[in-house]
């Protein structure tokens, strides 16, 4: 009286339990698999070039912090960078605000030697 009729059309077909268990299960795997390409992944890609832009970092790089500042690196310590914002004036900025490096300074040649 109680039980529904496809419930007891369910029950008494003996249906196979394994591929009904598959087929509630597809779509969220599939929603994981879709939201990890677009959302999760890319945004690792981002967090790896911005960790090996800032490790890259060099003495007269010009830098842009998150905040919008816009300076010449002066020199590096562990976990901050001495920036010149302009003539005489220098701040100490963490390294992970550092948004951007316009312009890099070249490497220094391999070999420095003067030809005589």
């Amino acid at each position: 009286m109680f039980i529904s009729n496809a419930y007891a059309a369910g029950a008494a077909g003996g249906g196979d339990s394994t591929t009904a268990l598959i087929m509630n299960l597809a779509p969220i795997v599939l929603v994981f698999l879709v939201m990890y390409f677009l959302l999760i992944r890319p945004q690792q890609q981002a967090r790896k070039r911005h960790l090996e832009m800032i490790t890259a970092l060099k003495k007269n790089d010009i830098i842009v912090t998150s905040g919008g500042l816009i300076g010449k690196v002066r020199s590096i310590a562990d976990d901050e960078v001495r920036v010149e914002l302009s003539p005489n004036v220098e701040v100490r900025v963490v390294r992970g605000t550092i948004a951007e490096v316009r312009s890099k300074t070249d490497p220094a040649p391999a070999n420095d030697s003067k030809p005589d």
